[in-house]
């Protein structure tokens, strides 16, 4: 079942789903391929209440590679200058546990 929302142009679509023998669920192949989710993939299920939302869990990992680059870029810094702030950053913590 299939319900567009006019004022938002959200489409929700409903998908019967099984519960399985210690939980398991089987997800719609239709969904998997809407969604880009393969088997072994990691989803992250969110309880709101009575109601459930099964979403696939994005890696932070490129995110905050994106974040990181484009601070360095709007300030002006280069790798070179990052790797010796990191440097100069641990030292300061070591001093600072040996204190």
């Amino acid at each position: 079942m299939t319900i567009t929302s006019q004022e938002t142009d959200l489409e929700i679509q409903q998908f019967p789903i099984l519960l399985g023998q210690g939980g398991e669920i089987t997800i719609p192949q239709l969904l998997q391929d809407s969604l880009n989710v393969n088997q072994g993939d990691m989803l992250v299920l969110l309880q709101i209440g009575n109601l459930i939302v099964l979403a696939p869990k994005q890696p932070q990992v490129p995110q905050l590679i994106d974040r990181i680059a484009t601070i360095m870029e709007s300030q002006n810094v280069g790798l070179t200058d990052l790797l010796a702030g990191l440097e100069a950053e641990r030292e300061a913590i070591w001093q600072e546990k040996q204190s």
